[in-house]
């Protein structure tokens, strides 16, 4: 495992060459609320973005694969990084909560960490999530990037890091989607406590008492305060709504603040949910917002879903993955791939229409269909079809040895049809 000792000679005081290039921190919105990891998070929408991208990146198989000849394929199952990136990366973590929580890190901080152990030969052992509050990004003399552990204010280089990072200005630190964004959450978050507010102070009964004025005002502060917390205690919050009042010696009521209906209370706070799945790329429907949700354009929203807004995500993974996870020899004959066959599919019905096609028109066997759906492969289930009626043009010169009335009988076919 990672001690402290075997960073030694990197101590970040012993060099004035080191930058400091990322910083983590939160961010005051325009709405006057801070905006930073909890606070964002307690969005119910931003949890649901989130988690959303992070279960379905989780559930995705990870497979090392190695080309072979006429481009075909296989995975590489006796290599030892193959049971690192599709089982276990540690002796803590399954491979679905490794990868959930390196791209919740991503949807949060727009970095996500983890320290690489080798063996003797070089190859990756384990891999080991670090919290993004736990690192700091340093530009080494050498322009490459080095990374500060603050538990043990030690310096790393890269090839001991897996960094994987969302959209980047300089390269280095991927920028986090909640301080570049913060005016779009801490507006949803000032709406949420705006309402947590009103339902606390009551929904409809919001203004002032007035008095005839030929009437003899109470000249008593006490009795003033005590009219009012009569009232408050009779009229405000959520279990006195609606209550019925009454007043006496002329007075009336009148009504200040809005109620929720015109204030657009619930329009607001379902604009901030569509805000936040704009940030995140995720269509509102998939975080249960159904309100402009159709049966026929849910299929349509779910394939770009995973075209637009997953796959981008799975590429940067993979990338990564391959840089840092591969020796420089292997990687003209390894690669890293998630497998993305079962999201695109269609339904049943759309399946089978397609591997009927394909069947057909001789690009699939019954075995190619199989795998496809996770079948086991038969005897015999490797071969291709070819369509009778259509043939190679090279064959076409047979034709003009055909006898009168071989060419007759073609014609009239033709003509019948």
């Amino acid at each position: 495992m990672f001690t402290p000792s075997m960073f030694k000679g990197h101590k970040i005081q012993q060099s004035g060459a080191w930058r400091w290039i990322s910083s983590i921190s939160g961010k005051s919105s325009s709405a006057g609320v801070m905006v930073n990891r909890e606070t964002a998070f307690a969005q119910s929408a931003v949890q649901a973005c989130v988690t959303l991208l992070a279960e379905s990146v989780a559930q995705l198989p990870c497979e090392l694969y190695r080309r072979g000849k006429n481009g075909q394929r296989e995975r590489a199952t006796d290599h030892p990084l193959y049971d690192l990136i599709h089982n276990q990366p540690n002796k803590k973590d399954t491979i679905f909560e490794f990868n959930e929580q390196k791209q919740g890190y991503l949807g949060v901080d727009g970095n996500s960490y983890s320290l690489i152990e080798r063996d003797g030969r070089g190859y990756v052992t384990e891999l080991i999530p670090v919290n993004p509050k736990k690192i700091q990004v340093l530009k080494g003399p050498d322009g490459l990037p080095y990374y500060n552990l603050l538990d043990h204010n030690e310096i790393v280089p890269m090839h001991m890091i897996h960094h994987v990072k969302a959209f980047s200005f300089d390269g280095f630190v991927g920028v986090s989607p909640l301080q570049t964004n913060a005016d779009v959450i801490g507006l949803s978050i000032a709406v949420d406590q705006h309402a947590s507010q009103v339902f606390a102070n009551g929904t409809t009964m919001s203004g002032v008492i007035e008095r005839p004025s030929d009437v003899k005002p109470i000249e008593s502060q006490e009795k003033v305060d005590a009219i009012l917390n009569k009232w408050r205690e009779k009229h405000s919050g959520i279990r006195n709504a609606f209550s019925v009042a009454l007043l006496q010696e002329g007075m009336t009521y009148k009504q200040l603040a809005m109620d929720n209906e015109k204030a657009q209370l619930l329009e607001s706070r379902q604009y901030g949910v569509i805000e936040v799945c704009r940030l995140y790329k995720v269509p509102p429907h998939m975080i249960q917002s159904l309100d402009k949700a159709t049966f026929s354009n849910i299929e349509h929203q779910g394939l770009q879903f995973v075209i637009y807004t997953l796959l981008p995500w799975l590429k940067r993974h993979e990338a990564a993955m391959m840089r840092d996870l591969l020796l420089p020899s292997e990687r003209k004959d390894l690669y890293i791939e998630f497998n993305v066959s079962g999201l695109l599919r269609g339904d049943q019905k759309a399946r089978y229409e397609s591997y009927a096609i394909g069947r057909q028109w001789g690009w699939l066997s019954v075995n190619d269909i199989r795998r496809m759906e996770n079948l086991t492969p038969i005897s015999g289930g490797d071969t291709y079809l070819t369509p009778l009626n259509m043939v190679d043009t090279s064959m076409l010169t047979g034709i003009k040895k055909a006898t009168p009335s071989q060419i007759k009988e073609i014609e009239t076919i033709l003509c019948r049809n």
